[in-house]
């Protein structure tokens, strides 16, 4: 498990293969990922954006980001904690994942980034 905290906001991802949705023989490696975001600020926070950047064993990069995250923009009070799945391809045995979230203090309308841990996604076969 990563675990990052940034500006009172802690980001804990751990990632899962996901061999029923993955294909080896073409190149195609599903992993899922659990992310738990915990306000340990002393005000009400917002997630408004994402920004991922996924990259392959080859170094190859692409960003994915947009408005909240599963469609969801949570506001978080003060030691509450969110949490979601998602998923992510990958075309190599081996890749990584990292980014940030944008959040805005409610009460200040102050926006702040916080950055997303770097986690790693394993082909399992490859650890052998």
């Amino acid at each position: 498990m990563a675990v990052l905290t940034t500006k009172g906001v802690t980001i804990e991802v751990e990632s899962f293969y996901q061999k029923k949705h993955s294909s080896p023989m073409e190149n195609k490696f599903v992993h899922a990922y659990k992310v738990t975001i915990t306000n340990e600020k002393n005000c009400v926070i917002q997630l408004l954006e994402r920004n991922w950047t996924i990259v392959d064993a080859y170094g190859n990069e692409r960003n994915a980001g947009g408005m909240g995250v599963i469609g969801k923009q949570p506001e978080l009070k003060p030691g509450q904690a969110h949490s979601y799945v998602s998923w992510s391809p990958m075309p190599t045995e081996l890749g990584k994942m990292f980014g940030f979230y944008t959040f805005t203090e409610l009460d200040s309308d102050t926006s702040f980034l916080a950055y997303i841990p770097e986690f790693q996604l394993v082909y399992p076969q490859k650890l052998n």
